[in-house]
């Protein structure tokens, strides 16, 4: 059977390994393939399970590989890993006091020393048996959480290899998104949990041992077939194929399910240009779905005191918050999505999401629009987000609040991005900030790594808006997702969609913000009179340079707004409100610190002055940003 995955409401296309790709593909911008069969048998009392793999790679490159690498995640919860390391050499350091005055250490709270005290029937493994290329066996090398394969005979451009492998696999006890038996209840929470792939693109192999962080998968189409005891109730990623031999809510309404004899069912699931496959196992899950528009989503969570109301909420939720996401960010291309109770808190994955489901509403809906939304940043654009964290975090952030205060009536008159500028600052003030740049798993501090990948992305969106005006921000990510999806783009990629359809030059707005931890800091340094004229002296403080509103409001209440573009900009935003006159001024040129304007009233009939009024620019200090007479 055939599934399609829409794009952008074009014609559907039928997912055949390369096909899609010749269809779709930039010219400038070749991408690997996959094609996976896997078939794995479950012994859920033991916690293990075999496994065998057949894999299709398509190598699209211009360049021959002399070895492929395979991600083998669950290697990384054992004692003394390097996540295990890792994890209690930052919990060493202190980042500040919570709220009764105790010092807070930078731990992974979900990890923390729990690795270490692991025992052998509670950590996690994947163990290759045996790796055939083409029908020849391998060697092969386990670096920890890497598996390297030294080729007998190299990979040629453009051409297909065919690899076979077998494994044997232990489910940890749920530590860091994966594992068995979470806090609530769940009892298989399968992520990362087969060896997979690792990317090859233009920057060359993505072979990142599993320290902390992020992931980053090649395109292609998976056909999966999980064997397990008949009392297990899946969801994860992908359609199921034989509906009619499992039931548990997937049949159709009416059809009578003839599952097979014997103790055990084998789930079988097709999932179609996915760069992952996740999927969760419980007897207790209920099975729900919500019709949406051109798709459906399906809920499966732990019915009790604390879901039997929230998660029946949460479906009907959905179809008010896709029409928004629709408009904003894009269509949803997929046939259905699955929220599913299971993890240690949100994680997101191809058409499905494991969160955390026994919270409140609020909470609960939060979650939801933030990993739903991962499937726009990391499910379709995908970019590497161990390199560009904020690109995928900071980018879901700004749109789940979005979702969020333009979905709920008590929140539409509320500041968005209000919680991200206020993280934002508090990373600013802190000796963590380190540059956007910084590989996610190489950043000095937790702490520093989730303020920026999170609050100063989405801060990143949103003052982009105030440099480029939020009406051209806003159609910039709409063709962004038009142009980039399934294309993995980088930073530059982004920049250039929105550069086109501002027409104002941004390389700065990029290396000020993301390069580097400058910092941005304007003020009213002084006012004196000039005739019949005011000149007001504004100063930059900080080490970044910006485009300037200035707001001027005389003592009858006529409001004029200054705008005073950046040099580099080469070009200048759109008027934002027209009801409030607004005056070009000269450029302001990066390189100097003051820049005077010239208002054609008297000092004695202002009544205030104010840098910034819409208050998207990241000013650190803004008590100097407005004068009162």
């Amino acid at each position: 059977m055939k599934y399609r995955v829409t794009t952008g409401g074009c014609l559907a296309i039928a997912m055949l390994a390369g096909s899609w790709l010749q269809v779709n593909a930039q010219s400038d911008r070749w991408q690997q393939r996959v094609k996976y069969s896997m078939d794995v048998k479950v012994d859920a009392a033991a916690n293990q399970f075999k496994g065998k793999q057949h894999l299709e790679y398509y190598n699209n490159s211009p360049d021959t590989l002399k070895k492929v690498f395979y991600h083998l995640y669950w290697n990384a919860f054992q004692p003394n890993s390097m996540m295990d390391v890792r994890s209690r050499e930052l919990g060493k350091i202190v980042v500040g006091k919570d709220r009764n005055g105790n010092e807070r250490r930078d731990w992974d709270n979900r990890v923390r020393d729990r690795i270490s005290k692991l025992k052998p029937d509670e950590i996690g493994y994947q163990k290759v048996i045996s790796l055939k290329r083409d029908g020849k066996p391998q060697d092969f090398k386990v670096v920890e959480t890497i598996l390297e394969v030294p080729l007998d005979k190299p990979i040629l451009p453009n051409s297909k290899v065919e690899f076979d492998m077998e494994f044997e696999t232990q489910v940890p006890v749920q530590i860091r998104r994966s594992g068995r038996n979470n806090s609530e209840g769940v009892d298989f929470s399968m992520a990362q949990w087969y060896p997979k792939m690792c990317e090859y693109d233009y920057e060359g192999w993505h072979a990142t041992p599993y320290i902390a962080r992020e992931f980053y998968g090649v395109w292609g189409d998976y056909d999966v077939k999980i064997n397990i005891d008949k009392k297990y109730v899946l969801a994860g990623t992908g359609y199921l194929q034989n509906p009619e031999q499992i039931g548990y809510g997937y049949e159709k309404p009416g059809t009578k399910v003839n599952r097979p004899a014997g103790n055990t069912l084998t789930w079988h699931f097709v999932a179609p240009n996915v760069h992952d496959f996740v999927w969760a196992a419980d007897p207790d899950y209920k099975h729900i779905t919500q019709r949406v528009d051109g798709f459906t989503a399906h809920f499966f969570y732990i019915d009790n005191e604390h879901t039997h109301n929230t998660w029946p909420q949460l479906a009907k939720m959905i179809p008010a918050a896709y029409a928004y996401i629709k408009a904003h960010y894009g269509p949803y291309p997929y046939e259905q999505y699955s929220f599913i109770q299971g993890g240690d808190g949100g994680m997101e994955y191809p058409m499905a999401t494991l969160i955390m489901g026994n919270g409140k509403m609020d909470g609960l809906y939060g979650v939801a629009m933030h990993e739903w939304m991962h499937s726009w940043y990391q499910g379709m654009l995908a970019t590497n987000e161990s390199l560009y964290p904020w690109m995928d975090e900071g980018f879901t952030t700004f749109a789940e609040n979005n979702v969020i205060h333009n979905t709920i009536d008590s929140l539409k008159d509320a500041n968005a991005q209000e919680d991200a500028y206020a993280g934002y600052f508090a990373l600013a003030r802190s000796p963590f900030e380190e540059p956007a740049t910084t590989h996610s798993d190489h950043y000095n501090t937790n702490y520093g790594y989730s303020l920026t990948a999170y609050s100063k992305g989405a801060v990143f969106l949103e003052q982009l808006g105030y440099v480029i005006g939020a009406a051209n921000r806003d159609a910039g990510l709409l063709r962004y997702y038009k142009e980039w999806r399934f294309k993995h783009p980088n930073a530059n990629d982004f920049i250039r969609v929105m550069e086109k359809e501002s027409g104002i030059a941004l390389d700065w707005y990029k290396q000020y913000f993301i390069n580097a931890v400058k910092h941005i800091d304007y003020g009213i340094d002084s006012v004196y009179e000039k005739g019949n004229k005011t000149v007001v002296r504004l100063r930059r403080i900080g080490l970044m340079p910006m485009p300037v509103d200035f707001l001027v409001t005389d003592k009858s209440g006529n409001k004029v707004l200054h705008y005073i573009p950046l040099s580099i900009m080469y070009g200048e935003k759109p008027n934002e409100n027209p009801v409030i006159k607004r005056i070009v001024d000269n450029v302001w040129y990066w390189t100097n610190t003051t820049y005077e304007v010239e208002l054609d009233i008297p000092l004695s009939n202002i009544k205030e002055l104010e840098i910034d009024p819409s208050q998207r620019m990241a000013d650190v200090d803004r008590s100097n940003n407005k004068a009162v007479s």
